[in-house]
């Protein structure tokens, strides 16, 4: 990475402050999805993973509101997850990878769920992961969100979005070009 990528990717200390702030009033705020976890241990953790914070305060500055929503006691990472109720405002109006938007012919987005992700430094959910989520909250009751397509779908051009109507969720399948205004995407972080 030149020096010029790392600089981009680096917070001043004001926004550290800020966003451990803005991160630690949402973990206490939300204790539901975090039982048995302590803020300062998640903390120290974020303090000395610089990068991983820069990608917090993308997903944060999109709207994901992210939070801790699982600890991994092998690995010792926490796992964060956009928790906004709706899918996040500033990544809508994607569709889901580059090889679907260069495929449009007309009406083409601005960009595509994977490469947002992947300049943010998270990863999609998985449609698992998409469950799991759902089961701290309820959440896109009037939006979608892009999920991690298994391969063999998105060889045959679809794509798969979820979302939660009639206290279920849903997965869905759509073309993997189209794109709405209701529909983005959310990701998780391991920091």
């Amino acid at each position: 990475m030149s020096n010029v990528s790392r600089k981009k990717k680096a917070l001043s200390p004001e926004q550290r402050k800020e966003l451990l702030g803005a991160l630690k009033a949402r973990f206490e705020k939300n204790m539901n999805r975090h039982k048995g976890l302590e803020w300062a241990k998640v903390q120290t953790k974020l303090e000395a993973n610089t990068a991983k914070l820069w990608s917090l305060n993308e997903m944060d500055r999109t709207g994901g509101e992210p939070d801790v929503v699982d600890h991994d006691k092998k690995t010792g990472e926490y796992i964060f997850c956009d928790c906004s109720a709706e899918t996040p405002k500033g990544r809508r109006n994607v569709c889901y990878d580059r090889d679907a938007q260069e495929a449009r012919k007309e009406f083409k987005p601005e960009n595509n769920a994977m490469d947002v992700a992947a300049a943010m430094g998270i990863e999609l959910l998985t449609e698992e992961q998409y469950r799991e989520l759902q089961k701290l909250g309820n959440f896109d009751t009037k939006t979608s969100s892009w999920v991690k397509t298994p391969s063999d779908i998105r060889k045959l051009g679809g794509a798969l979005f979820a979302d939660r109507r009639y206290d279920t969720v849903f997965v869905y399948h759509n073309g993997a070009s189209s794109y709405v205004g209701s529909r983005a995407f959310r990701g998780s972080l391991r920091v």
